[in-house]
């Protein structure tokens, strides 16, 4: 239970907001397994809350809650519906990851936080269809060309999660005729900016992650904010850990789903609940600890980011925490499934929809042959100090 992991008053507050909204996010939640839906009373329910500004630095007004209290909250949202907060969760860690960096220049980046303080939402499309994910490499497509004072853009991106909804696109583009990726904002009403319905994922349906699709789009010269360089490469920044908290959300409800049933259903073969049994308590524990042990590192992990200098010597251990949490709320939802049984492939039971959801988590960054591969790599390297 999060319950433990609370350690503040203000955490509290922010908490007893969202879980006014769990019951309602669980009970619209089914909705979201139908091809083109998207839970827009979710998104306004937390817009309306001040959700989506919390990650605002205190420079411009914000509450600048640190990564802790980011998972804390993103895994309570995923309780009652994982396609909201890993919607909401992007947004959420790019004001973040920003406001950590300053990367972009100082009037570019007032005028993002003015944006996200009027309840704009932003999100990142760099994925496309030749390159894949952005973490692996590849080049963008996406083509910027200099025209006077403004950019022309054409290309097309995939997998741009909250689709229906956004006010800004932050894009990855290759400049015409330099070797630099550049980044840029695209607001959502330019001409030549459409949203093409692609997305049939049976994972994850709800965050309707469709295609960007960008023709002849003239942007002003301001919204070119960043050069990414020759590559695009993760920075291993903390707020990535929005996702696992999103799919151990998950798994808490398909925990929870489970033990409601066991202590309820009883066959007429026996003169007790199921909750009884050896076989489902044996089960009850199993997921219980893989929970425990996932969540604890989480938050330790988090914790350990929020305090410390050198951020970036974090990447393998933010790695790993999503890793851990993915793989256990995998395990955790096939475990629920078995003490449900057969009545857990219902077309009207959540179970079924949460043991496709959390296996979505698998295709977030960092995937995990990655994560291997960035352990190994700090083994070999503090072996070779020691």
């Amino acid at each position: 239970m999060t319950l433990s992991f609370i350690e503040t008053e203000e955490q509290v507050l922010v908490l007893e907001k969202i879980k006014e909204f769990i019951p309602r996010f669980a009970e619209r939640e089914h909705q979201l397994s139908e091809l083109g839906s998207f839970p827009f009373e979710n998104i306004k329910d937390l817009q309306n809350i001040g959700y989506t500004k919390l990650t605002l630095p205190k420079d411009v007004g914000g509450k600048a809650i640190s990564l802790y209290d980011f998972v804390l909250f993103q895994e309570k949202i995923a309780e009652g519906d994982g396609a909201t907060a890993l919607s909401i969760g992007w947004h959420l860690g790019i004001v973040k990851e920003l406001a950590e960096n300053r990367s972009w220049q100082p009037d570019m980046f007032s005028w993002f936080c003015e944006e996200v303080k009027k309840g704009a939402l932003f999100n990142r499309a760099a994925t496309e269809p030749k390159t894949g994910s952005p973490t692996r490499g590849g080049k963008p497509e996406t083509l910027a060309v200099k025209k006077g004072d403004k950019w022309v853009i054409n290309g097309r991106k995939t997998f741009t999660t909250m689709a229906p909804v956004l006010d800004y696109f932050i894009i990855s583009a290759s400049i015409e005729g330099r070797e630099e990726i550049g980044e840029f904002v695209i607001p959502r009403h330019e001409k030549g900016v459409y949203i093409e319905e692609t997305w049939d994922s049976v994972a994850m349906r709800g965050t309707a992650s469709h295609d960007l699709v960008l023709q002849n789009v003239e942007i002003q010269n301001k919204f070119f904010t960043d050069v990414k360089g020759a590559q695009v490469k993760p920075k291993g920044i903390g707020w990535l850990l929005h996702i696992p908290a999103c799919y151990l959300g998950i798994a808490q409800a398909a925990r929870n789903y489970a033990i409601d049933f066991a202590k309820s259903y009883q066959p007429n073969s026996l003169n007790h609940p199921i909750s009884l049994l050896p076989n489902i308590r044996r089960l009850v524990g199993e997921l219980e600890l893989e929970l425990m042990q996932a969540r604890t590192f989480l938050y330790q992990v988090a914790k350990k980011y929020d305090e410390a200098e050198d951020k970036q010597s974090l990447q393998a251990e933010l790695a790993a925490a999503k890793y851990i949490a993915t793989n256990v709320a995998i395990s955790v939802v096939d475990k629920a499934m078995r003490i449900v049984g057969a009545k857990s492939l219902s077309e009207k039971n959540p179970l079924h929809r949460y043991y496709l959801n959390v296996r979505a988590g698998l295709h977030n960054p960092p995937m995990d042959d990655v994560t291997l591969s960035l352990i190994a790599d700090d083994v070999f390297k503090s072996n070779e100090k020691e």
